[in-house]
């Protein structure tokens, strides 16, 4: 019997080995392009026409430089277009790169040519012939999988594997970005205009982080010069959380934005305490707002004597009929209060010229602002409109029963004005709460104009009070807002009811609200086992419907005769033997005794505080849980979670929808009763 010989490859197979071998050269081409960009952008002298200028034009080139920066494990492209008639092809990637000639190597994905990428389907082909998406590992070009359409609309479509590899892809580390995944129904989110304002109700697992962050590099990509100017603002539940998505708009090359929680925007006192959930209800109502401003013109004055000004050695009086009538003027405008002020004082000043020109005098143009500056016209409007401390205001209202009742007639109860004074903030012992902080700010903006942004991301914004919303919404007015969050989730005493309530609040009652309910993160099991909580946290929402089966995503194990926290050491030490993250959530109350029980069972387990990192094994206070992902979560004793907090099982609903692979359940205690199917 002669000797088998190999098999020489199919046509197929070497046309396909030749494709691929030129699709990596098309890759170290772009590669050296973008270095060469880079190394034309670092060559560049900052010349300008002061010094001040030139620092300002150096600070540019050395973003320029940093935005260029190429990541050897990050992929430079991830699809390509071929168009039918005229038959062009374009490489679509995380940034543009051009060759020496300025032609496009690469074309960046917000581009209007790559809507294409994501839309196009079978029967709406947009012109396309072909569509490919790339598969990588740690930078390298590895596979490339094609989708034809037929002339006409009648295409080839079915699932992707690529395309689904990289949703499954373990999660190690920050947040990734999802310019290779982003679906029809999201891109249309983050392609909205600048000007509308986008309100996203999103189930777990549906992207709507990722889509608000991919819509800020949008807009930057879009409105460069703009909002270069005004800025975007990008504004999360707490510090681990930002640490958390950090790296996503950086690695699609924009490094310009600000990151900020809640507690930053209103750093106006320093916050130690915690209210209970009924305090926290009634400084969060809207209502807040009337009390504060009623609080703050009750320091107004009606002049009741004349004012005397000395000018040069002569005196002109002001009648204290027409001092009250222009300071009743001044307050009809309904301007802030600092800016009234200074208009009083212009007002003040003006009537003073016009005595003095009846009296045949000439005085200068110069002469209403000196006059305005003078002590006598600074006593008089110090007297009607005194200087207002803003956190003295809301100390005052807060621990004065006096003040509160003249400021809270009929808005609030007197059961809620009790409420509100039993709070600790009397001088050299303030413990001032995160609500506080936030009526500190209205005030400060009843004084002066806070500055705003062009556009602001909020997520998880269904756990703001209306009072916050305000906050937020005092950093958008000029500007436009991506508004993030589910309901469901809502953990706060506070927390939002409706979307359009929340728009209203932050000043944006126009606003679009899009609801997403596929889910792409989290397996269909988790998502389905998560939703038995809906009836009975948020009936009107619905579940998500997840486009991942993953067999083995659910385990649900009872410890026995164990403790708890050893029957966790042993999933745990199961878990990391897989790849990925792990996340091991209890309640905030047994986090130590878990972490104790990781560490006698020789495994490390980082504990995650409210302004850490994420690790591959990392446990998770329930109160920090939100908007994190992991591979793999433990959930610790759903019960203890449920109990721990008025809106427990909101909570858990949370907790529950953090696993993007595999969900562990372990409990000694019986599960609550609203996870029986």
């Amino acid at each position: 019997m002669p000797p088998a010989r190999d098999q020489p490859p199919s046509p197929a197979v070497t046309a396909a080995a030749h494709e691929l071998s030129l699709e990596q050269a098309h890759l170290a081409h772009a590669r050296n392009c973008l270095r060469e960009m880079r190394e034309s952008a670092q060559r560049l002298d900052a010349l300008a026409g002061n010094e001040v200028s030139a620092e300002a034009l150096a600070i540019a080139l050395a973003r320029r430089v940093d935005a260029l920066a190429d990541s050897p494990t990050t992929p430079l492209f991830f699809g390509r277009l071929d168009f039918a008639a005229p038959p062009e092809r374009f490489h679509i990637g995380r940034r543009h790169v051009r060759n020496a000639a300025a032609d496009p190597v690469v074309l960046d994905w917000r581009a209007d040519l790559c809507r294409v990428f994501y839309r196009a389907h079978p029967g709406d082909p947009m012109g396309l012939a072909l569509r490919r998406r790339f598969g990588f590992s740690g930078g390298e070009l590895t596979a490339y999988e094609d989708e034809t359409f037929a002339a006409g609309g009648s295409g080839a479509g079915g699932a992707s594997r690529l395309l689904a590899e990289e949703i499954e892809r373990p999660r190690t580390g920050p947040m990734r970005d999802i310019v290779a995944t982003i679906q029809p129904e999201q891109d249309e989110i983050v392609r909205a205009p600048l000007e509308q304002t986008v309100c996203v109700q999103g189930a777990p697992g549906t992207g709507k982080t990722a889509v608000g962050l991919h819509r800020a590099a949008y807009l930057l990509y879009t409105h460069r010069e703009r909002l270069r100017r005004s800025k975007v603002l990008i504004v999360g539940p707490n510090r681990s959380f930002l640490a958390y998505i950090a790296a996503v708009l950086p690695a699609l090359g924009e490094i310009d934005v600000e990151q900020r929680t809640l507690a930053e925007l209103v750093a106006h006192v320093p916050v130690r305490g915690t209210d209970e959930p009924a305090v926290a209800r009634i400084k969060g109502d809207i209502r807040m707002a009337k009390v504060l401003r009623r609080a703050l013109l009750a320091g107004v004055r009606k002049p009741v004597e004349s004012l005397m000004v000395t000018i040069g050695g002569r005196r002109w009086r002001l009648a204290a009929d027409e001092l009250r009538g222009l300071a009743r003027d001044v307050i009809a405008r309904d301007v802030r209060y600092a800016a009234a002020r200074s208009a009083l004082a212009q007002q003040v000043a003006l009537a003073v010229v016009r005595l003095m020109e009846e009296a045949g005098d000439s005085p200068s143009d110069q002469a209403p602002d000196q006059i305005a500056r003078m002590a006598a016209v600074k006593g008089f409007v110090d007297l009607t409109l005194p200087r207002v401390k803003p956190k003295e205001l809301v100390r005052q209202l807060l621990t004065d029963r006096p003040t509160l009742a003249a400021a809270g007639r009929d808005l609030l109860s007197e059961q809620e004005q009790s409420l509100l004074l039993t709070v600790p903030t009397r001088s050299g012992a303030a413990r001032w709460s995160m609500a506080d902080a936030v009526l500190v700010d209205e005030v400060v903006d009843l004084l002066i104009r806070t500055p705003s942004y062009g556009h602001v991301v909020l997520d998880e914004a269904q756990d703001l009070s209306p009072m916050a919303c305000r906050a937020v919404g005092r950093r958008c007015s000029t500007g436009s807002a991506t508004v993030l969050g589910d309901l469901a989730q809502g953990t706060a005493p506070e927390s939002a009811v409706s979307w359009s309530e929340t728009l209203a609040h932050l000043g944006k009652p126009d606003g679009l609200i899009e609801v997403l309910t596929k889910g792409y993160r989290v397996p269909a099991q988790v998502i389905d086992f998560a939703s038995r909580l809906l009836p009975h946290i948020a009936p009107g929402v619905a579940p998500a419907t997840s486009v991942r089966q993953a067999a083995g995503s659910l385990r649900v194990v009872a410890s026995g005769s164990r403790p708890v926290e050893s029957a966790v050491a042993w999933v745990v030490a199961e878990l990391l033997r897989k790849d990925g993250s792990v996340g091991v959530i209890a309640a905030d109350a047994r986090v130590v005794a878990v972490s104790r029980a990781l560490r006698q069972g020789g495994i490390d387990a980082h504990v995650l505080g409210s302004d850490d990192n994420l690790s591959l094994l990392t446990v998770v206070p329930a109160s920090l849980a939100k908007g994190l992902e992991f591979d793999a979560v433990v959930v610790v004793e759903p019960a203890e979670i449920v109990a721990s907090e008025s809106r427990g099982l909101r909570r858990l609903y949370v907790v529950l929808t953090r696993a993007v692979s595999e969900l562990v359940v372990v409990h000694a205690q019986s599960l609550p009763a609203e996870l029986s199917a």
